[in-house]
This record gives C-alpha cells, sequence and structure tokens, in this order.
C-alpha cells in the first residue's frame, strides 16, 4: 500500500501548504480508489488496483483535454492539465518507445505471433512485462507495426 499511503501523506501536506488545485486532485484519487476498493470487497484493494485508478483517471485527464481543445475551451485545458501534471508524478516512470519495441520483439518471438489475429496475447504478454510502465496505447501500436 505503499503509493496509497503517499497519496494521504500528500493530502495532508498539500492542505497544510493550502495547495487547493493538488488538494482537489488528490481528493478525486482517493475517491475513486476508495470506489475501486467498494467494487472489490470482500476482497483487500491491491497495489496492482490502486495504479489501475491512477491509470485509469490519467486516461480520463488526457481525454478531458482533448475534447476541451476541439471546444476550444482554455480554461478548462489548464485545469485538467494542471491536474495531469499532479497526478502524473505517482505513475512509475514511463518506458521509452524503443523500450517497448526491445519488449514486443521478444514476445513476438517467445510465442512465435505471426499475425494480428496473435496480437491479443502478445499485448497481454507485453503489458505483464512492462508492469505498468508503458503506455499500453504505445504497446499496441507497436505490435500493430510488428504483426502484419
Amino acid at each position: 500500500m505503499e503509493l496509497r499511503e503517499k497519496i494521504m501523506a500528500d493530502v495532508k501536506a498539500a492542505m497544510r501548504e493550502k495547495e487547493t488545485l493538488k488538494l482537489n486532485t488528490l481528493r478525486f484519487l482517493q475517491a475513486a480508489i476508495k470506489n475501486r476498493e467498494i467494487e472489490l470487497r470482500p476482497n483487500p484493494i491491491s497495489a496492482d488496483d490502486i495504479l489501475g485508478v491512477l491509470k485509469k483517471t490519467v486516461k480520463q485527464r488526457k481525454e478531458s483535454i482533448e475534447q476541451y481543445q476541439a471546444a476550444a475551451r482554455q480554461d478548462l485545458v489548464d485545469q485538467e492539465t494542471a491536474e495531469l501534471k499532479v497526478l502524473e508524478a505517482y505513475l512509475p516512470t514511463q518506458m521509452t518507445r524503443e523500450q517497448i519495441e526491445k519488449i514486443v520483439t521478444e514476445v513476438i518471438a517467445t510465442l512465435g505471433a505471426k499475425t494480428l489475429k496473435d496480437m491479443g496475447s502478445v499485448m497481454k504478454e507485453t503489458v505483464s512485462r512492462t508492469a505498468g510502465a508503458a503506455d499500453n496505447k504505445i504497446v499496441s501500436e507497436v505490435i500493430k507495426s510488428k504483426l502484419v
């Protein structure tokens, strides 16, 4: 529960420092984690589940930014971008495209994948090997480029 404890400590620090944006963003994240915990009952929430909630929240922010840009709402784009920066601080260091390509190549060789029909198994194995350090969108793009 290291990530959850870090979030809790940062909420307290944001309260002391009167950092409204950070406080509100982290409270929203805590609420999302609590909702996920309720969904998983009676099983306890794992660190992977918490990371999954964090990734989902980051993805939602990125999608919102795109929509607000399309609607020419710069005020909301700025708000979402600031929240995104707060949330990204809790994500593990993201892998580069080259690192992802190397892992995908290894997985394809290991599984003997040849066509796009094998994409599901390659994707599953690649995601498990990257352990949350790779953007699944980039992983998907790399797999599609390698499989014909």
